[in-house]
């Protein structure tokens, strides 16, 4: 492994202990907790598609006529990460994207899909990113992750977007989190069966196969250049805090939620 990744991935740790060992994650223990973290998560779900997208589109040929762009095998990797997010099977072999398996789960959930609906609907409609999160009311978290997502991808520097991909985004799911979901399963499978589902698939595809590749497109577009790899590391951290900030959001409405009731 090169040393610059292992640097970054021992100066990031703290950060990934944090989301790790979150206190969200022990205060899921009914459905309706599980619907308010979902309801937050999405916007992460749905940004990394965008993070994906903004890679393939400036490390692969998009537009027409068409000409190789780039190097060959950063271009296999990316694309071969864009087939599986973008064109996945959910259980009942049907082809989806995981936003779109991720929705499912909400709907079978219970959880609100309205706002990030309403959000893409807007946004669809030729709304700017302001507008759009006031016409769904988007939670704050939620606005600050896809604003600092958005700010990687709008730099225009392929050595960020990857890192915040690759670094910012890998498996941080605790296993806590898998048993409190296989319990809700094993009691209401109606209603957490397909995300329960995700969930697999996120460790299979995400945290497995597709983490190894996007090693190897981070090291190729940071290459020898110690200031790329240094920016590389400043924007995973980024990253990650807001996911931090993410989690505290929606631990927030949880316990909220729980003394209310």
């Amino acid at each position: 492994m090169h040393h610059n990744i292992v640097k970054i991935k021992q100066n990031i740790e703290p950060l990934r202990q944090q989301i790790i060992n979150h206190k969200v994650y022990s205060a899921i223990s009914e459905l309706e907790d599980l619907q308010v973290f979902m309801e937050h998560h999405i916007y992460a779900v749905w940004d990394f598609m965008s993070l994906l997208k903004a890679l393939q589109i400036n490390l692969t040929c998009t537009t027409l006529p068409w000409f190789p762009v780039g190097d060959a095998v950063t271009r296999q990797l990316i694309n071969e990460i864009v087939a599986g997010e973008e064109s996945d099977l959910d259980a009942d072999g049907n082809v989806k994207s995981h936003f779109e398996l991720y929705l499912d789960a909400m709907v079978q959930c219970g959880a609100n899909i309205a706002p990030i609906n309403h959000f893409l609907q807007s946004l669809q409609n030729g709304r700017d990113f302001a507008m759009a999160f006031e016409l769904a009311d988007v939670p704050e978290a939620g606005r600050n992750f896809i604003n600092s997502t958005f700010e990687t991808i709008n730099s225009g520097k392929t050595h960020l977007q990857a890192a915040s991909f690759t670094f910012g985004r890998e498996d941080l799911i605790p296993n806590m989190f898998f048993s409190m979901v296989n319990d809700l399963n094993s009691t209401q499978p109606e209603k957490v069966s397909i995300f329960k589902y995700y969930l697999e698939r996120h460790i299979e595809v995400d945290g497995d196969h597709h983490s190894h590749l996007a090693l190897s497109m981070t090291e190729k577009l940071c290459a020898k250049d110690e200031q790329f790899w240094l920016e590389a590391e400043e924007t995973t951290k980024l990253a990650l805090q807001k996911r931090i900030d993410l989690w505290d959001a929606a631990y927030e409405q949880i316990v909220n939620r729980k003394v209310l009731v």
